[in-house]
């Protein structure tokens, strides 16, 4: 369940109207709902209770400080893939040993910095990844705790730019491998191997993938017990999909209910790392029509919010539901809904079916809240929209508007350019 819902024919989120929200704040923004995140993440969490777990919210689909604030008070943790994560993580409020590092290409200063924080967990994606962190931490005099992301090569079915488990993707060690460098890394001095990991993919829409991998990370973690590593935490990753159009992807009861039948260990802490399922219907961004424009038999709704805002659509092809702030009952029309921005690229839809509207009308843009500001950029010297969350009838700006200021600050014109 969602809170944007209409009521005579004006979109509100929670109870608030939106069209209200935007004439305060001006557009394009990034609109969200206290009591559709709180919800979604009660629902996730809940679904694994009977077994020890923790639930790290992916901060890659949504790193705004107010959002990891209210998840941290559900008692989430976080999966962070950057330094500048783990900095947003902390400022938020979230403890060290509940954070979860994740990603290929951890920095050096970026290592130190999560081992001085005392971080839960790297999620090692090489040997050579494992073998600096074990000297990062003896040059700190610590011990690091780590995990091996093991590619268990199972197809996620999705699309192929957010599939992270095949061979040919660039995530983790092969399952096939990851034994010979759990041994290895059991070996460094400074290291403490606590963990498995496996991530297959993003947006998933069915449980059987997850059951595959799961089935091949049961084999390992046996092998490794055999050979004397004890295993204390299994962090399957996200992935699972929302409905974006037509998709139907598995309840989290269900998805955590075949999670459970498949795992054969109780002592072992599950650690999971949603995102887009908790964040994505529970977003919207308003975008505002500027011009419409005939040519031939196409026809064009140009808005204020582009690609650099929400890029989904360019980089995926990845569909939006696009809906009226204010519903007139027009006649229905076929258009492009498309932004500013100098790219043939830059669109929301193409060929989309929707009632027709007019210049300074307010168009909503659904499920945006996972991978939409986080993906955002300045782009054309654009400035980056707001961000509001909305609790009840009130509303509140978490992220001011870009300014133009924002947008050159930190550059330098060196003295032997300027003027004689």
């Amino acid at each position: 369940m969602n809170h944007f819902n209409y009521k005579d024919n004006h979109l509100y989120c929670e109870n608030i109207k939106v069209a209200d929200i935007a004439r305060k704040v001006g557009t394009p923004f990034y609109l969200y709902s206290h009591a559709t995140l709180k919800q979604h993440f009660k629902v996730f969490d809940n679904a694994f209770s009977g077994i020890k777990h923790l639930t790290c919210f992916s901060v890659k689909a949504n790193s705004s400080l107010a959002i990891l604030r209210l998840f941290l008070n559900e008692g989430s943790g976080l999966d962070i893939v950057s330094g500048g994560e783990l900095f947003r993580g902390l400022r938020a409020g979230v403890q060290g040993n509940k954070i979860v590092y994740s990603g290929v290409g951890k920095r050096i200063e970026d290592l130190e910095y999560a081992i001085k924080s005392g971080i839960l967990m790297f999620n090692t994606e090489s040997s050579q990844e494992i073998h600096t962190i074990d000297e990062v931490a003896g040059r700190l005099g610590k011990k690091a705790r780590i995990a091996i992301r093991v590619n268990p090569d199972v197809d996620p079915q999705t699309h192929p730019y957010i599939s992270t488990g095949l061979k040919e993707n660039k995530f983790g060690i092969e399952i096939n491998e990851a034994f010979n460098q759990y041994l290895v890394a059991n070996r460094l001095p400074n290291l403490k191997v606590e963990g498995i990991s496996c991530h297959i993919g993003s947006q998933l829409t069915s449980i059987r993938p997850f059951e595959d991998a799961l089935v091949k990370v049961n084999k390992l973690f046996e092998d490794l017990k055999h050979a004397g590593i004890i295993i204390k935490y299994l962090d399957i990753g996200g992935g699972l999909g929302i409905t974006y159009k037509d998709e139907k992807p598995p309840h989290p009861d269900k998805y955590a209910l075949a999670i459970k039948k498949t795992l054969n260990n109780p002592d072992l802490t599950l650690i999971t790392e949603p995102g887009r399922v908790i964040m994505g219907n529970a977003g919207v961004m308003i975008t505002k029509v500027i011009y419409s424009k005939a040519a031939g038999e196409k026809l064009f709704y140009i808005m204020d919010a582009a690609m650099n805002d929400l890029m989904r659509p360019s980089l995926y092809d990845a569909f939006h539901a696009i809906q009226p702030v204010e519903i007139f009952h027009r006649k229905k029309v076929t258009a492009d809904i498309v932004g500013p921005i100098c790219e043939s690229g830059d669109f929301f839809a193409k060929g989309r079916e929707m009632e027709a509207c007019q210049p300074q009308e307010l168009m909503a843009i659904m499920s945006a809240g996972a991978y939409g500001f986080t993906m955002s950029s300045n782009y054309n010297s654009r400035t980056r929209p707001c961000e509001v969350m909305v609790k009840d009838n009130c509303f509140y700006i978490i992220r001011s508007r870009e300014t133009y200021e924002d947008l050159i600050r930190g550059e330098i014109i060196p003295d032997f350019l300027e003027k004689p």
